[in-house]
């Protein structure tokens, strides 16, 4: 028997790619483990909640990114964010690192942030036994920018949960013309302000929702008002796993102009209700996406605005729909839970 511990500290922050990761991710583990072994979740007892009465866990407690733990008994312990400060130092248990992104690499830092940045992920990928990146764009960031010391070094995509079965109207805000869906945390890297000269020579109402970070919002919202377009652009904030598969199913087309991921969970949730998505070309989303998305390769209003309008009418021609959706079932939790455990077995074994 062995005692696997899964780290899920980053699940303190709801509405968030990294909460459904380790939400997902650690029921699918639950379920695709050999019944021997005992699985632990590593968590605030506040947010045990989220997972069943009868499952095992690990308290998380603040204090613990200075005072460690001596925890005995453990055999592997999986940190699922390449920049905790919750891992432990003993050589008796074997660590996995999971490292979504080096995102602030493609972004505009300073050179003294950057190393900053990868001086803390060498701290962590120097503890780690075995590596797993969600891309294989994130793998080849690693293998630039970092020393891995020949140590294994998996790719593993993320999943996406099924779309729920929907019934009625049950979203905070309910559009009143068809409308275009953009969903992730509302911040500048997600750059959804470039989106709003899309409505122009269309009735469409565009929709953003997700966690609301800092004042970006201000920027999307003036952004509207300059084109006219004040009462059409609605930041609705964070929404519900029914509000968010309801503007999934009856947008007419989900845009994602993000300029910087590891993977990107929305797009692959979008394409499960075989919609058209659109995606800006930079870092892992051409991977993700493949040929079953559509692609903005600059921001510039009238660039976008043509990239827009022949993808909308692709999509009407051919109804790639199905195959869209056979594509997006691909990710599924399952299958990743799957090649964790493998990387577990071989880790432990190594």
């Amino acid at each position: 028997m062995k005692r696997i511990v899964f780290d899920c500290e980053r699940m303190k922050y709801a509405h968030t790619g990294l909460f459904e990761y380790c939400h997902q991710l650690g029921m699918a583990l639950k379920a695709g483990k050999n019944p021997k072994d005992r699985l632990l979740y590593y968590l605030n007892p506040e947010l045990q909640k989220h997972f069943n009465n009868d499952d095992e866990f690990l308290d998380q407690r603040g204090f613990q990114k200075f005072i460690f733990p001596a925890y005995k008994g453990i055999d592997l312990w999986h940190t699922t964010y390449q920049l905790s400060s919750y891992i432990p130092t003993s050589k008796k248990i074997k660590r996995v690192l999971t490292v979504h992104d080096l995102n602030f690499l493609h972004e505009e830092k300073s050179k003294a942030k950057i190393q900053k940045y990868l001086r803390k992920h060498q701290q962590n990928i120097d503890l780690a036994d075995h590596i797993v990146a969600i891309s294989n764009f994130t793998k080849h960031d690693i293998l630039n920018n970092l020393n891995t010391s020949n140590k294994p070094i998996t790719v593993i995509y993320n999943g996406c949960a099924a779309p729920q079965l929907l019934t009625g109207k049950n979203t905070k805000y309910q559009p009143v013309r068809p409308f275009l869906f953009a969903l992730g945390t509302v911040n500048p890297k997600k750059n959804f302000h470039v989106l709003v000269p899309l409505l122009n020579n269309n009735d469409f109402e565009l929709i953003i929702a997700g966690k609301i970070d800092g004042t970006y919002q201000d920027r999307i919202l003036a952004e509207a008002a300059k084109h006219g377009f004040a009462n059409r652009v609605r930041v609705i904030g964070a929404v519900s796993e029914v509000e968010k598969n309801w503007y999934y199913k009856y947008c007419e087309a989900f845009l994602f102009p993000s300029l910087a991921e590891g993977f990107g969970i929305p797009p692959i949730e979008a394409m499960k209700y075989g919609k058209p998505v659109f995606l800006s070309d930079r870092t892992s989303l051409p991977e993700i996406g493949g040929d079953n998305a559509y692609y903005f390769k600059s921001f510039e209003p009238s660039a976008m605005q043509q990239t827009f309008n022949e993808g909308m009418k692709h999509y009407q021609l051919t109804m790639p729909a199905e195959k869209i959706i056979a594509h997006a079932s691909r990710f599924n939790w399952q299958n990743s839970a799957h090649a964790y455990l493998e990387v577990y077995r071989s880790t432990l074994n190594g």
